[in-house]
């Protein structure tokens, strides 16, 4: 486990029991108190970190400003590159859907369990909540890693020394500011730590659903959940993308025909928000639940 860098030297390199356990317990601890106590503390939790790592990676990029040019020269050239296009397309594409998935969940249903559980009177106004989470997560975020990433230390012979994800983005930032390292494995766990307790949620809901509503199954549910956490920490995280890439692969293709059926009707409610809103509707609401 490399969360803690240093690669191989990192307190945890050669330790993933011990930070699987330490982690599923906290996980634990927190989604005993189900959906209000995973509310709480992700809605504390997800602001800080991402604005921690926007910061930080503003900061990277600031300071090989000379290099920005270059590299967003470098992303349309690769991206529209003949021999890339030629040389294999369709691989290039399902690979960058499987970490465009990876990244923000978009298209696969899972987001709308958790968006179902609000409380609001305009379901609409989720939407676009909704929405602005792809924005977030992957045009800002991973716009701004992919610029550090290139500014820094990017090297292609990385790629084929195996070279990615948290380890690549560590030497990237590390090569600008070597005490950053340390912060970044923080919030890359934090990010971890967020993600495992959303999707707790995700599959309590489905297992509950199978099964009925009941103490008993919930509590198994999350006894299971979080030995799965922790066995996560041991395994090599080649093996846990190929296989988290399969089941996304099984599950978003069901959800994105449900998508396109039940698309006439969000188009439907949709048309009729924005009429409450020009007609003045939505406003009185909400100056009448200020007055009471």
């Amino acid at each position: 486990m490399k969360v803690v860098t240093g690669g191989d030297t990192g307190f945890f390199a050669d330790k993933g029991w011990l930070f699987g356990s330490v982690l599923a317990a906290i996980v634990a601890m927190v989604i005993i108190g189900g959906i209000r106590s995973i509310a709480r503390v992700t809605s504390k939790l997800v602001p800080f970190m991402a604005i921690a790592y926007i910061i930080g990676a503003l900061t990277v990029i600031a300071f090989n400003a000379d290099r920005v040019p270059w590299a967003f020269g470098a992303i349309f050239t690769e991206a529209f590159n003949p021999e890339a296009i030629g040389g294999g397309i369709l691989g290039i594409m399902i690979m960058g859907f499987q970490r465009a998935v990876f990244s923000n969940e978009a298209g696969i249903g899972s987001a709308a369990i958790a968006h179902s559980a609000v409380r609001t009177n305009e379901p609409v106004t989720e939407g676009f909540v909704g929405l602005m989470e792809p924005f977030i997560d992957t045009v800002v975020i991973c716009t701004l890693t992919a610029l550090v990433i290139l500014t820094t230390v990017y090297d292609p012979s990385m790629a084929s020394e195996g070279m990615q994800g948290i380890e690549l983005t560590s030497q990237a930032f590390g090569s600008t500011l070597s005490w950053s390292v340390v912060p970044l494995s923080l919030i890359a766990i934090l990010f971890a730590f967020s993600t495992l307790l959303a999707w707790s949620y995700y599959g309590l809901k489905g297992w509950t659903y199978i099964l009925g509503e009941s103490k008993k199954a919930e509590n198994v549910f999350k006894a299971i959940f979080c030995v799965f956490a922790a066995l996560g920490c041991m395994i090599q995280l080649d093996a846990v993308l190929e296989f988290s890439d399969a089941l996304v692969f099984v599950i978003a293709l069901p959800n994105i025909l449900g998508l396109y059926i039940l698309a006439p009707v969000v188009k439907k409610e949709l048309k009729r928000y924005q009429r409450r809103i020009s007609s003045g509707e939505i406003p009185n609401l909400r100056k009448q639940l200020t007055h009471n």
